[in-house]
């Protein structure tokens, strides 16, 4: 289905194809938002992925992404290839220095409600937009990923984010991390026999994984 000519009745809607995925782009998620970096929080059940505009103050959440376990491993795979294709296309973006999260304490560690007290988190991204599956691409200034819900009868694009290509190897870290320690304590979890490793001396206080 491709945009209606004017005149016709109905929301505008287009249609993206990608080796075997093909997606509707809903009018509302069409133009997409510019993320300036995102967060990673771990939940029960499944991840997080706030996508940041740091440009005003106080910082905002533009997108709030919802991802299952599963598609999360996916997406670390695919962006993970995806960087590779880039690098060789045009040598690897220049990561800038990390900046630190507002609210940040000693060492830069934050909790998370330190972190969201700093954040402008507005009413209709609250709730966020599942995905369980992502589309990505990329250009020599900016990727673009594509969060879609894969329902029968069609598949739709639920969230769509922009992110210059410097930010992109940060995000990559942060999901391979915060799915690290998902892996380690459902390891835990599955081998209650098996002793926890032992705390460091000073240990870091938990918080959401930033890029």
């Amino acid at each position: 289905m491709g945009p209606h000519a004017p005149g016709d009745e109905g929301p505008f809607c287009e249609e993206i194809q990608h080796a075997q995925i093909s997606a509707v782009v809903p009018e509302r998620v069409a133009r997409g938002v510019f993320s300036t970096g995102a967060v990673v929080v771990q939940g029960a059940h499944e991840f997080i992925l706030d996508f940041l505009l740091r440009m005003s103050q106080p910082q905002q959440v533009a997108a709030r992404v919802v991802l299952p376990p599963g598609v999360v491993m996916q997406f670390i795979a695919a962006l993970s290839e995806n960087l590779k294709n880039y690098e060789s296309k045009y040598s690897m973006p220049l990561v800038p220095a990390p900046q630190t999260a507002p609210g940040a304490g000693a060492g830069g560690h934050v909790s998370a409600q330190e972190l969201y007290e700093q954040l402008k988190l507005q009413d209709d991204v609250l709730s966020g937009s599942y995905a369980n599956a992502v589309m990505i691409g990329h250009t020599p200034s900016e990727f673009c990923f594509d969060f879609i819900t894969t329902f029968y009868p069609r598949s739709a694009v639920s969230c769509r984010v922009f992110m210059a290509a410097p930010g992109v190897p940060r995000l990559l870290e942060s999901l391979k991390h915060s799915f690290d320690k998902f892996q380690q304590k459902w390891a835990q979890h599955a081998n209650p026999q098996t002793p926890p490793p032992a705390p460091p001396t000073q240990p870091p206080p938990e918080g959401p994984r930033e890029s």
